[in-house]
């Protein structure tokens, strides 16, 4: 269980919320919904002991297992099972277990009889964590999860970001914590890994909180729903589902605008009413006993929602090129023994509309990292056309300093503008005031989101490279996205899980990795999105 007592969040001088106090109960199963930049993550983070509140207190009790919105592992050598194992101790235990058995044939027998002793010491204390069968049993999530066998023997660092984030999904569902607390967990995960994982989330009997933009989860799955309103600073709390919550919410609206229009017309009344009174001095003491009844009549009001803000995005204008901006012919690459693609050809042509498609760990945005020259291709060549301007967004947003400041990035990714300019594009996408001041590691995802995408903005691109550029969006911020994606007059290469934002771009090609097949884009390659 988790305790929240008069909890005060703030990102540098905003106040994101005020004196709120709640609880994570076993059986709870809460959704925490708000716009981007409210302050989900930050809740989260606090909840989780990774961050302290402006004030308040949080207690837990019992084991908390959390999954960050952007997971970093440690240790990217180890292999992908013992990350999974080590939520459980069994990873070190199983390490231990290989030493002491390399020693079993020391020939000293002093050497070779400790070592057996200790073998067996580690097999009872495996057996106490629940032994092989754990294992299989963290294989069998992983497999659920879109996480074959063959990767669970891969280190982290061959690992593509979807995977390693699967990898981390799994070790917080293998960890079996009371409480979880999982933001946005399915970024990155296929159709049938969604369907698993909702399954798994309302047969789960602990406490769970779960930050997510996939309305289907949240309706599926949570039992109570947490409101974090970024314009009133306050947490409500519906102890509802998704449904019922969104029903209340409305009528919860249509109450308080109620309220307020008939507090203001009594108050307004009595203000009249007092004006005239206190023209006469006789009668100044019940004019002034009158207005300071309007004034508590509108203290006491709840204050009305106002409509979230969304970043109004378009894409750049695109800068004149060449007809094939962008080409690559016969692209290879593999980490260690692991052979990712080989011999990919491929030309966008100026204004054109490719899709990348492939199962997880196919080489999507290895692909996309080798086009935009972040990484160099084991064989092959990118050569760069007449006039290419190259736009990358990176999933993992590794295209962002993190160490610096958001208007320090934007002053990189655009020196031609002014300080005003470069100012006014980053309020466009909501980062207003001492915001731009921050840096840039403290952001959300969502946020870091809005910022790669402000800095695609100013770039005269007319090329772009997009990795999964609706994760970690809310469905208002998202629709913005793709109005921009179906406007866009440049060329798009897109790698994408969301079917909404393949129907958006109206492709014409389709890349499917990892055979490097190239084929003229139709509907019998929809299905396949969500799966890929």
């Amino acid at each position: 269980m988790i305790v929240a007592s008069g909890i005060e969040l703030r990102a540098g001088a905003r106040l994101l919320l005020a004196d709120a106090s709640f609880q994570v109960a076993e059986g709870d199963r809460i959704g925490l919904v708000g716009r981007n930049g409210a302050g989900k993550t930050t809740l989260a983070k606090v909840l989780s002991g990774t961050a302290l509140p402006a004030a308040g207190t949080v207690r837990s009790s019992g084991t908390v297992g959390y999954l960050p919105q952007d997971p970093r592992t440690g240790d990217l050598d180890i292999l992908a099972l013992d990350r999974i194992l080590s939520a459980r101790g069994l990873d070190e235990v199983l390490s231990q277990m290989r030493r002491a058995e390399a020693l079993m044939s020391d020939p000293d027998p002093a050497k070779a009889e400790k070592a057996i002793r200790r073998y067996g010491a580690l097999s009872d204390r495996l057996a106490v964590l629940g032994g092989y069968a754990a294992e299989s049993e963290a294989a069998a999530m992983a497999a659920s999860l879109g996480l074959p066998d063959r990767v669970l023997r891969q280190p982290l660092h061959t690992l593509s970001g979807g995977q390693r984030r699967r990898v981390e999904l799994t070790r917080i569902l293998f960890s079996d914590a009371q409480t979880l607390l999982l933001d946005e967990p399915t970024n990155h995960l296929d159709a049938d890994s969604i369907t698993w994982l909702r399954d798994h989330l309302k047969n789960y009997r602990g406490g769970l909180l779960i930050i997510s933009h996939d309305v289907d989860l949240v309706e599926e799955v949570v039992n109570k729903v947490f409101y974090l309103d970024a314009n009133r600073s306050v947490l409500d709390i519906y102890n509802v589902g998704w449904k019922a919550y969104l029903a209340q919410r409305e009528a919860d609206e249509r109450r308080r605008k109620r309220e307020r229009a008939n507090a203001e017309r009594q108050a307004s009344a009595l203000s009249l009413q007092a004006a005239k009174l206190g023209a006469k001095a006789t009668k100044a003491k019940a004019a002034q006993n009158m207005q300071r009844r309007a004034d508590r009549l509108l203290e006491g009001l709840e204050s009305e929602r106002q409509a979230d803000r969304v970043a109004r995005l378009r894409f750049p204008e695109p800068a004149p090129c060449g007809r094939t901006p962008l080409t690559a012919t016969g692209l290879s690459k593999s980490y260690g023994s692991l052979e990712v693609f080989t011999d990919v050809d491929l030309a966008i042509d100026r204004g054109s509309r490719v899709v990348v498609l492939g199962l997880n760990g196919a080489g999507k945005t290895t692909l996309l990292r080798l086009l935009a020259g972040v990484e160099k291709p084991d064989t092959g060549m990118v050569a760069p056309g007449h006039g290419l301007r190259l736009g990358y967004y990176a999933q993992e947003h590794e295209t962002l300093d993190t160490e610096r400041s958001l208007i320090e990035n934007m002053r990189t990714a655009a020196p031609e503008l002014t300080d005003t300019e470069q100012r006014k594009v980053l309020g466009s996408f909501l980062f207003s005031g001492d915001d731009v001041d921050k840096p840039v590691g403290v952001l959300s995802g969502g946020e870091k989101t809005r910022l790669a995408l402000a800095l695609l903005v100013v770039s005269g691109a007319n090329v772009l490279l997009l990795d999964e550029p609706t994760n970690n969006l809310d469905p208002a911020s998202r629709e913005e996205i793709l109005a921009a994606l179906a406007a866009y007059r440049g060329a798009i290469v897109l790698v994408t899980h969301d079917e909404g934002a393949v129907d958006a771009l109206s492709p014409q090609r389709v890349i499917v990795l990892p055979e490097g097949t190239e084929d003229t884009w139709s509907a019998d390659f929809a299905d396949l999105v969500a799966l890929a």
